[in-house]
């Protein structure tokens, strides 16, 4: 059996594209940043922790746990919850890079063995000014997503360029990486 252990739209519809039979879980597990952690390491320790939720009512099963982190020169893009925090990382995004880091773990619940990847993809902001901001803000309402910006929707037009290996881990589940570690776990896949 698979399970994705995430509530996301959008992860659930990235793994449906594979067309695998699979069970979601959701895993209520507190993201609050540790002291101190970089991005990337939060977005690993809480892809981990998202699978081992899982495990107990799902004990023999393949487990994956994905989180994502957006990352300003160090500094941590939440999804912002409301539109003032939204404008804000959009503002502070204007013009510079991003780096997303979606990091994806499958846990073999019945030994405990995890494989794991953290996939960045580099994002470069247009130069936005307000009135750009506040109609995206209008039209999108971007406030589930990490930096504010939905690239798989309208939120590709505020995108100069983007860096990185696997154009599904902007959305959220870096499906080439999941499809490496589903058959390194001999789990059979298209």
């Amino acid at each position: 059996m698979l399970v994705l252990a995430s509530t996301s739209v959008y992860r659930r519809e990235l793994l449906a594209r594979l067309r695998l039979p699979f069970e979601t879980f959701a895993p209520n597990v507190d993201e609050t940043p540790l002291s101190g952690e970089p991005p990337y390491a939060t977005a690993l320790r809480l892809a981990r922790a998202k699978a081992q939720a899982a495990v107990s009512s799902h004990p023999s099963a393949l487990i994956i746990g994905s989180d994502q982190v957006a990352d300003l020169d160090g500094t941590r893009l939440d999804k912002p919850g409301n539109r003032a925090r939204a404008e804000q990382q959009l503002q502070d995004a204007s013009g510079r890079e991003v780096v997303f880091h979606t990091a994806v773990t499958l846990l073999e619940a019945a030994t405990g063995h995890m494989r794991e990847k953290v996939v960045p993809t580099r994002v470069k902001f247009r130069a936005l000014t307000h009135s750009t901001i506040s109609a995206y803000l209008d039209a999108e309402q971007p406030y589930d997503c990490a930096g504010s910006a939905k690239s798989e929707g309208l939120g590709i037009a505020l995108l100069e360029q983007i860096h990185g290996d696997d154009p599904t881990a902007l959305i959220g589940l870096p499906l080439i990486a999941v499809v490496s570690l589903l058959r390194d776990a001999g789990f059979s896949t298209p």
